[in-house]
């Protein structure tokens, strides 16, 4: 629509003469952009972008739609028929027009602020939830190409998330064989993507989306929220199965973002366009140019490796975008590949009678190659906006990375576009990404964030997912290794969460602070799409916190948490499918008690380092790990302030020359151990008994 209508000279006349034409960022302003995409939603049943409503001059919308042809076609009405009709009635209907849409706006603010008809869920609705929300997704599973759902296929990382969630609780309630089912589930769809086009093989990292059901040709955007989140469950994955395929998509992700997506001053970008130009001077951009190949380009480029090359990846002289009917319909493709694997590794290494090792030495020296000729091309347009919500993600994932990818076997080999650093490389990633936001979108006299950097913050205030993403990615900041600092700004981050977005008679948090009055819905949003939820990360947030501070702090955080889910009742009863995440927050906050892994010693040391790897594992959603040095003064007014027993444990149990753990349940601690081996052994022995400690 971009090229075709609003480059139209006719209707840029109309426009002109009868409108005031605003174009609005939604990922700058998504609270501009949520009230008028759940107006469309809820008057025609159905969303998208581009978005295009028409406005009274008080902002009140008038109609809308999503996208709109030049001329009348494709059964559609063409934008100058639009721009007609908005005029028409404007002239000749306005009060009748104005009134229509103050009243959806009214009807829109009363559904969307529901209120909690009680302080906590139902007994046994958080596991009917996730139970369901399981059966949902396993029934829209897709066993031949993998995924839950039909093209397009998005990677919706929350879904995953809940499979391996409920994978979990059904090995510990003795159902393994419905565990196993589940983990298939999500192995399966994971490697599928992995093999995909949607991944970018030769420069790392995932595509916004798939257009077909085979996950080959995709929307060749690259957005930051997808690759935080992606790179989190490939590490779930590699958790639970030990498998480094899934290590090495993670790194390939991680890596793709501190080659190309990471400012000098630390702050990770938002995204990269779809479009570019074929060649240097072009006038038109095409969808996905930067990424495709001729074969003969791979000949050229490759010599004699090109024919393993082409059998590994499918590449062929007419184009291979033909795995399916939608994979390119209007021909946009023809000639070109998108890489794609679609044969076994291990078997085309023995068919060329060569060991797996050499083969894929081979692949990853011809995606250097491919790599280094993609670079001369006109690169597609970077988005460097530095979005608080989406490096919250984004620190996450590196701050997970540095302790999981320690359980790699060593002497792992890594192939470009893998760089194979040492895993403490990514949490200094991961805190210079938070330090940036300290420094640049942070008010330490206001406490508050604004949302959004380029050449300075923007006037955009944060938004709830701003702080419930970036307290997520400081919890895992400190969780794996990071200093009590993070914890402190997490809490104080919370406490400023609470002032601005949570209704205290009615529960649950509003997606704006409210203090704009041209903003003119506040939504209490659950639903888990490509991102997450505020509310749905915000529950977990504030579960977590329950489990490190003691007290009334403990309290307020768990009935924050119970009222917020308690909002949602309905929405947990009959479409846990839309939101898997909140199923998990809501099984999470019912389980009694929380397990502690409590360390204590001298930091930073390599067996303290080995401990904390030790500590994190093993795959358990439902565990708090925490470190404390008792030597370190602010460490233990940290913890002497926010949780006495913590620093009780630590002053009973430091001693100077060892690493000691403790494993407890409400502070009811087995026996402490200090080799990595018996944590990890302790870790996963489910019947060993407590005693208090």
């Amino acid at each position: 629509m971009e090229v075709e209508s609003f480059e139209n000279e006719e209707v840029a006349k109309l426009l002109n003469d009868w409108f005031v034409s605003i174009k609005v960022d939604r990922e700058e302003r998504p609270d501009v952009d949520k009230v008028y995409m759940t107006y469309v939603q809820a008057l025609y049943g159905g969303g998208g972008w581009p978005l295009s409503v028409f406005l009274s001059p008080d902002l009140k919308p008038l109609m809308g739609g999503t996208y709109f042809p030049p001329e009348d076609k494709y059964g559609r009405p063409g934008f100058k028929t639009i721009l007609r009709k908005v005029k028409d009635a404007w002239d000749n209907k306005r009060d009748m027009i104005v009134k229509s849409g103050a009243f959806a706006i009214e009807q829109l603010s009363e559904a969307l602020s529901a209120s909690a008809g009680s302080n906590q869920l139902p007994d046994g609705l958080a596991q009917n939830a996730l139970r369901l929300c399981a059966e949902q997704l396993s029934n829209s599973y897709d066993s031949r190409f993998g995924g839950f759902g039909s093209a397009p296929k998005f990677p919706r990382p929350v879904e995953i998330q809940l499979m391996l969630y409920q994978s979990k609780k059904l090995e510990e309630s003795g159902k393994p064989g419905e565990a196993k089912e589940s983990l298939k589930m999500v192995f399966f769809s994971l490697q599928c993507m992995a093999r995909g086009g949607m991944h970018d093989h030769v420069g790392g990292g995932f595509h916004r989306y798939s257009v077909d059901e085979c996950w080959h040709v995709p929307h060749f955007e690259k957005m930051l929220y997808d690759q935080g989140q992606l790179a989190n469950v490939y590490l779930d994955a590699f958790f639970i199965s030990r498998d480094i395929l899934y290590s090495f998509i993670s790194r390939d992700i991680l890596d793709y973002l501190r080659r190309d997506m990471i400012g000098s001053e630390g702050g990770i970008f938002s995204a990269e366009d779809a479009d570019s130009a074929e060649f240097e001077g072009a006038t038109r951009k095409k969808e996905g140019a930067f990424y495709i190949w001729t074969s003969k380009e791979i000949d050229d480029i490759l010599g004699e490796h090109a024919s393993l090359f082409k059998e590994h990846y499918y590449v062929k002289p007419s184009g291979n975008c033909d795995l399916s009917s939608m994979s390119d319909p209007h021909k946009e493709f023809k000639g070109k590949n998108v890489l794609i694997e679609r044969n076994d590794s291990s078997a085309l290494a023995s068919k060329l009678g060569m060991s797996i090792q050499e083969y894929l030495d081979i692949l990853g020296e011809c995606k250097k190659k491919l790599f280094d000729v993609r670079a001369k091309r006109p690169r597609p347009h970077l988005d460097d906006k530095v979005i608080v919500s989406w490096n919250g993600l984004a620190i996450s994932s590196f701050a997970k990375a540095s302790k999981i990818l320690k359980g790699e076997p060593q002497g792992t080999n890594f192939n470009f576009p893998v760089v194979g650093c040492d895993p403490k490389e990514y949490m200094e990633v991961a805190e210079k990404a938070a330090n940036f936001i300290r420094r640049h979108l942070y008010n330490e006299q206001t406490r508050r964030l604004q949302h959004s950097f380029r050449n300075g913050p923007s006037n955009a205030p944060g938004f709830l997912d701003d702080y419930a993403f970036l307290i997520s990615g400081l919890l895992d900041l400190y969780e794996f290794g990071g200093s009590t600092d993070w914890l402190v700004w997490a809490t104080e981050l919370q406490d400023m969460q609470d002032e601005l977005f949570l209704d205290r008679e009615g529960g649950a948090y509003f997606n704006t602070p409210g203090e704009d009055p041209s903003v003119l819905l506040r939504v209490k949003e659950d639903h888990d799409g490509a991102e997450p939820s505020g509310n749905s990360v915000s529950a977990i947030n504030l579960v977590r916190l329950v489990s490190m501070v003691s007290g009334s702090k403990s309290d307020h955080y768990r009935q924050n948490g119970e009222h917020l889910l308690a909002v949602f009742e309905s929405r947990l009863k009959e479409m846990a499918m839309a939101v898997p995440l909140m199923c998990c927050a809501a099984d999470m906050l019912s389980i009694p008690s929380r397990k502690q892994v409590v360390l204590v010693g001298h930091k930073p040391s390599e067996e303290f380092e080995n401990m904390l790897a030790a500590a994190h594992a093993s795959y358990d959603p439902n565990k708090t790990v925490i470190h404390i040095d008792p030597t370190n003064t602010a460490e233990m007014e940290f913890w002497e302030t926010n949780n006495n027993k913590v620093a009780l444990m630590a002053r009973n149990n430091f001693a100077a020359d060892k690493v000691v753990a403790l494993v407890c349940q409400s502070f009811s601690c087995r026996p402490p151990v200090s080799s990595p081996e018996s944590l990890q052994h302790m870790l996963s022995n489910k019947s060993a008994s407590s005693s208090v400690v």
